[in-house]
């Protein structure tokens, strides 16, 4: 118990409050002693990593599914005894403060990203060695955003001109004793969190009942590890449009706001991935092959705006 309070805090950059390659990552550990100690090392770790990790079960038999990419390991040692365990170093009574500072390397990273079966993580990690028995250990993550303004595909000017294009699909569908054509289109491809677009649907109902289109935002996982590859759909519903009665035709329209916090669309990390679709469905058991989806591919917000300090910007431990 001589250690009243150890933690490791880092400083905003900016009004994100995240870290990108090539940053310089400053911060202190805070070591708070009751009385005069000795210790064998003090050290601070920055890491950058993505792990996959998720199970499959076939009858009794449970296969475990993991990998890890490490992106950068980096060690500062603040403190270390001359010789190994004899305690040669001394943290004063009271409040220390140890200040240190990284280089992120400058290379293409993925941003902070959790799944459902993976994650990508940047943390700072202090550890407080005074004996074997007694270690003292405190890790934080630091919010992280690549510098790819496009992390899924080529810079190319075609690439960044076609996320601004119109794009439409059309489906028949049998729906009991007839058929019911769709037409949706949506004003563009690519589309920045927080931004709105308008999704419009053509219903040429030729069946015999009515039919009402539902609008979803749909974000696919995909986790790979092993050679193998797990998938997870998550859909978020954004409308429900007029019900279209038989024998009509009739031109529904819905506004797909993008949450400003949703991630954005990814492709630049080798053991995850996330895509996105607008779905359009009649969302009726009668129907067969009633879906129909429109690749959508979501950008970081250009704009800045002002967060709150992360809770997880300090970690204490008592």
């Amino acid at each position: 118990m001589m250690i009243k309070c150890f933690s490791v805090e880092y400083d905003q950059m900016n009004e994100r409050a995240t870290f990108s390659p090539g940053d310089t990552l400053s911060g202190r550990v805070t070591v708070e002693a009751r009385k005069e100690t000795k210790v064998q090392c003090l050290m601070v770790k920055a890491k950058g990593k993505a792990e996959v990790k998720w199970c499959d079960q076939d009858g009794p038999t449970t296969t475990l599914n993991q990998e890890k990419k490490h992106y950068f390991h980096l060690e500062i040692i603040i403190l270390q005894d001359k010789n190994k365990g004899d305690g040669s170093e001394i943290v004063g009574q009271g409040r220390n403060v140890y200040p240190f500072t990284f280089v992120i390397p400058n290379i293409d990273m993925p941003s902070s990203y959790e799944g459902k079966w993976g994650r990508i993580e940047y943390s700072l990690k202090a550890k407080l060695s005074m004996s074997i028995w007694s270690i003292h250990k405190r890790k934080i993550e630091f919010p992280f955003l690549t510098n790819a303004e496009f992390p899924f595909a080529s810079k190319s000017e075609m690439i960044i001109i076609g996320l601004q294009e119109q794009q439409s699909a059309m489906k028949m569908s049998f729906y009991g004793s007839g058929k019911v054509t769709l037409n949706v289109s949506s004003e563009k491809t690519g589309l920045r969190q927080g931004e709105t677009m308008q999704v419009s649907v053509e219903v040429l109902n030729d069946s015999t009942q009515a039919v009402t289109p539902k609008f979803y935002l749909c974000e696919k996982q995909t986790f790979v590890a092993q050679s193998k590859t797990i998938v997870h759909i998550n859909e978020i519903l954004f409308g429900t449009g007029e019900s279209v009665q038989a024998q009509t035709n009739r031109t529904i329209r819905n506004v797909l706001s993008i949450p400003s916090q949703l991630p954005p669309t990814f492709f630049n990390c080798s053991l995850m991935k996330l895509e996105h679709t607008i779905k359009v469905t009649l969302g009726d058991h009668l129907a067969r092959d009633p879906d129909i989806k429109l690749p959508l591919v979501i950008l970081l917000a250009s704009s800045k705006p002002h967060h709150k300090k992360p809770k997880d910007k300090l970690g204490t431990w008592k």
